[in-house]
């Protein structure tokens, strides 16, 4: 699904996936897949960026509603 929606291979997300540590990759590809998870209400987070709930990783970002019916 990730390869779907970032628009890159699958084998493309399996390398990535499969990388130790930092993940390898054409800055492009990485791009997208950032925007794919981003699109998907998925929240990086930087080793040295602010997090309430401390620690890098990933968390769902919170829904906002988008254009309530008038």
């Amino acid at each position: 699904t990730l390869a779907e929606r970032a628009g890159v291979s699958l084998p493309t997300i399996q390398r990535m996936e499969a990388s130790d540590g930092v993940v390898r990759g054409v800055v492009d590809t990485l791009m997208k897949v950032i925007q794919a998870l981003d699109e998907a209400g998925v929240e990086l987070i930087g080793e040295n960026q602010a997090s309430e709930r401390g620690g890098r990783g990933v968390r769902l970002k919170p829904v906002v509603p988008q254009n309530p019916p008038a």
